[in-house]
């Protein structure tokens, strides 16, 4: 066991199902998911038209407009969603606390949609028509650039950039920061804001999204046979991640302790998973000795659970190597068909569910699982959600390039 050990201490999101915890955690428990048609463009050629786009979500309720002008769609997302979890711990950053806290935010893509904008008006107008904040409102990195600026946080600030383990990773990255010493209290979490004409219609050059534009509510619909492809999501989800005798001494409410970390890589294609699900299960069994957790501790698996052939078969093998007969005994649902696949704040978002699963003691359920794949033979909590004394649950992300990132969490 590591000697500094790491508390949840704050929740932040801004989601297809909620802008905050109530309403979030009260949509997954009802099976009420938020995928629908896509407006936010004419999508109307193209082969999906179904996304979960984040809903009444106002900007200036959380940055003053000047500066949202100057932030892209996944910056505002995260600026508003750590603004939420930095209230939600009861966080006060003065001077002197400053330098020990730091900001880890991951993004799978980054402001494609200013670079699609910006790129129109460069076609038009030749270079002369480009914006000067072009290259800072697009670059990854500046959702933890800004969310610094916004909350005077000097500590350890970065971004991590591993597609859909992006959040997972950034939130393990920051753990680990804690750990060393390096910081106090971390901000982490991930970021995505892709639903664009160009990144939707590069993911159906792909082929890997759902078609099923008629029923969007039934789309995403992990582990089951009829399953045709993920649907794509947006959002950001921000966690306050604080030592334990820090967060002790200044009272604040304490959800869980991050317990363990565990990243590893398939090293075998660029998009497609390990079919022996030997990458996903080294992150697992990395992140259950980081947390000093035997696999039959675990009572519930958050999955990555896209709605896709082959990653729910691969992780669902991945599961029964580390876990052998426990499989059988524990929960695992994905929560994807609420929010959709919020690539690099997919992690993220399903480590806040873990977490609000975790004080609830309640599994939410996986939805639209009506015929099971015989290849997918776990609990996946299918129908409605399942109450369960939970003391450890394990999240895991599984990304393109072959990234796998699993996180731990336990009640104290």
């Amino acid at each position: 066991m590591n000697a500094r050990r790491v508390v949840i201490t704050g929740l932040g999101m801004i989601s297809p199902i909620g802008n905050n915890k109530k309403d979030f955690w009260d949509n997954l428990i009802e099976g009420r998911g938020g995928i629908g048609q896509i407006d936010r463009f004419d999508a109307s050629d193209f082969p999906t038209r179904i996304a979960a786009q984040v809903k009444d979500f106002n900007v200036q309720d959380y940055i003053p407009r000047k500066d949202a002008r100057r932030m892209d769609l996944f910056v505002q997302y995260a600026c508003s969603a750590a603004r939420i979890a930095v209230e939600d711990a009861g966080l006060q950053l003065d001077a002197a606390e400053a330098p020990r806290v730091g900001v880890w935010i991951g993004s799978g893509i980054g402001g494609i949609q200013t670079f699609e904008e910006q790129h129109a008006k460069m076609l038009q107008k030749g270079v002369n028509g480009l914006s000067p904040f072009f290259i800072p409102m697009m670059i990854s990195n500046m959702a933890a650039g800004q969310v610094a600026i916004m909350l005077g946080a000097r500590g350890p600030n970065g971004c991590t950039v591993t597609a859909c383990a992006s959040g997972s990773n950034s939130i393990g990255e920051a753990l680990q920061l804690i750990r060393l010493g390096k910081a106090d209290v971390m901000i982490a979490g991930g970021t995505e804001a892709s639903i664009t004409p160009v990144a939707v219609g590069g993911f159906c050059a792909m082929k890997a999204l759902s078609t099923a534009n008629e029923d969007p509510s039934r789309a995403c619909r992990p582990f089951d046979i009829k399953r045709d492809g993920f649907v794509m999501g947006e959002g950001a989800a921000i966690l306050v991640l604080e030592e334990m005798e820090h967060a002790l001494r200044r009272g604040a409410r304490i959800y869980a302790e991050l317990a363990g970390y565990g990243a590893s890589a398939d090293a075998v294609h660029m998009v497609q998973p390990d079919i022996e699900g030997r990458g996903a299960a080294l992150a697992f069994s990395m992140a259950l000795a980081d947390a000093g957790i035997k696999p039959e501790e675990v009572d519930y698996i958050n999955a990555h659970g896209t709605g896709t052939e082959l990653n729910d078969q691969v992780e669902t093998r991945a599961i029964k190597s580390v876990f052998a007969e426990h499989s059988y005994q524990m929960l695992v649902s994905s929560t994807k068909p609420y929010t959709g696949h919020m690539l690099g704040a997919a992690g993220a978002i399903e480590l806040i569910a873990s977490v609000l699963s975790l004080v609830n003691n309640t599994v939410p359920p996986t939805l639209n699982l009506e015929e099971p794949d015989p290849l997918c033979d776990l609990d996946y909590v299918p129908g409605k959600a399942r109450q369960k004394e939970l003391k450890v649950i394990l999240s895991d992300s599984l990304g393109f390039g072959g990234h796998n990132a699993a996180l731990v969490i336990r009640k104290i």
